[in-house]
């Protein structure tokens, strides 16, 4: 896996494709669970997609699932939520780069790239939206992931179209 930055990982897949097209796969890495979004053909749109359990004795079986998706969905990069903050490394940073150093590890995901994407108060966000659903701990647990995963993508695809049209 190659980091690129922000504008360049959507510059690269605006060039590739007119020839072969591609989607971005928005990432939210929490401690238990890694939340996915994919954007549509036009990578205009991020929709919820799944969640993925993460521990660290899986994550062999996670980067095949990512390969399985990358294959399936024609997925060409991956956003991936991270909180910035200026004034202290975040422990929550840490452990998404963990993530993404072993993910990188397994030597499944050589060539995709990858862009980081400020992800503070996503999750708190959705939690806020869904609280009067009074939903179950464990399924409004995965909704937060998922949709704060479409909440870092979209941002994203907001901001990277907003350029593109300058």
């Amino acid at each position: 896996m190659q980091y690129v930055k922000p504008l360049h990982l959507f510059q690269n897949l605006v060039k590739s494709n007119a020839s072969q097209g591609g989607r971005l796969l928005g990432l939210d890495v929490g401690d238990k669970y890694v939340g996915l979004a994919v954007s549509d053909l036009d990578n205009k749109i991020a929709s919820p997609l799944s969640v993925l359990v993460r521990k660290k004795t899986n994550i062999d079986l996670v980067a095949h699932d990512f390969q399985s998706l990358i294959s399936e969905l024609s997925l060409v990069g991956f956003v991936v939520g991270y909180p910035f903050d200026r004034q202290r490394l975040a422990p929550d940073a840490t452990q998404v780069k963990l993530f993404i150093d072993d993910l990188s590890e397994t030597g499944k995901l050589d060539g995709l790239k990858f862009t980081f994407w400020d992800e503070r108060f996503t999750s708190k966000n959705v939690e806020l939206l869904i609280k009067p659903l009074s939903l179950h701990p464990v399924l409004a647990k995965t909704v937060v992931d998922k949709f704060a995963a479409v909440q870092i993508l979209q941002a994203y695809l907001d901001y990277v179209n907003k350029k593109e049209r300058r």
